[in-house]
């Protein structure tokens, strides 16, 4: 939700090759601060507006199109990041700050990532989580076999 996490979020995705960015306004992208954090990214990355009330419908057509929805979100069934294996076609969703992905999303995903921790705090900030889960899936695929 917050501007510097978003803007941060695009510059990765942008850098690591994703396909696009959603987000709940990308309105946002026209602000000066989001383009100085972001680097310009959104001007080479599709950033597409998919308000929360429309995100249900959203990950089901994702779905029908043929992606993985992993979540990365802390929950009793969540796998470790090192120990999952991404499917080429995989859509992330990540949560609020805060709050993080909403309950009643949680059963639509296909599963769950959490990145291992073991300091105090097990909390990190949402671009940081983004960009460390969108390295481990850009290192899979780089690895994966042709």
């Amino acid at each position: 939700d917050k501007m510097p996490n978003l803007a941060g979020l695009c510059r990765t995705s942008e850098v690591f090759g994703c396909e696009a960015l959603c987000m709940a306004n990308a309105k946002m992208t026209k602000d000066q601060s989001f383009q100085s954090i972001s680097v310009t990214a959104e001007k080479w990355l599709p950033v597409r507006e998919v308000p929360r009330t429309a995100l249900r419908q959203e990950l089901l057509a994702l779905r029908r199109q043929g992606y993985a929805l992993v979540g990365v979100e802390q929950t009793h069934n969540s796998v470790p990041l090192d120990e999952w294996r991404f499917s080429p076609s995989t859509a992330l969703v990540l949560g609020a700050e805060k709050e993080g992905i909403d309950a009643e999303l949680l059963p639509l995903l296909d599963g769950c990532v959490e990145i291992p921790q073991s300091g105090q705090l097990r909390s990190l900030n949402v671009h940081v989580s983004g960009a460390l889960v969108i390295w481990e899936y850009m290192r899979q695929r780089r690895h994966a076999p042709a």
